[in-house]
């Protein structure tokens, strides 16, 4: 199971992390991927400079917006499959 974190503490919520929860539900729904990935939100990953961050598994803290969602997708969880 590859597990995402979206942070959804103040500075990313402000930054758009429901727009990017949205984004990566998407993605994993056409893909069907539902059984393989999932998606939760955290408090904070402790980058908030980076927002709207988001972490896969126990790798380093990314930063993704709106617009990165399916590019961060590919590279950081599509090589994991």
């Amino acid at each position: 199971m590859i597990t995402i974190n979206i942070c959804i503490g103040s500075a990313c919520h402000l930054k758009g992390a429901y727009n990017v929860i949205k984004g990566l539900q998407k993605i994993i729904d056409e893909r069907n991927l539902e059984d393989i990935v999932s998606v939760k939100a955290a408090f904070c990953l402790g980058e908030c400079t980076k927002s709207v961050s988001v972490k896969v598994n126990d790798d380093k803290v990314v930063s993704v917006s709106e617009k990165t969602v399916e590019e961060f997708f590919n590279n950081n969880v599509s090589r994991r499959l």
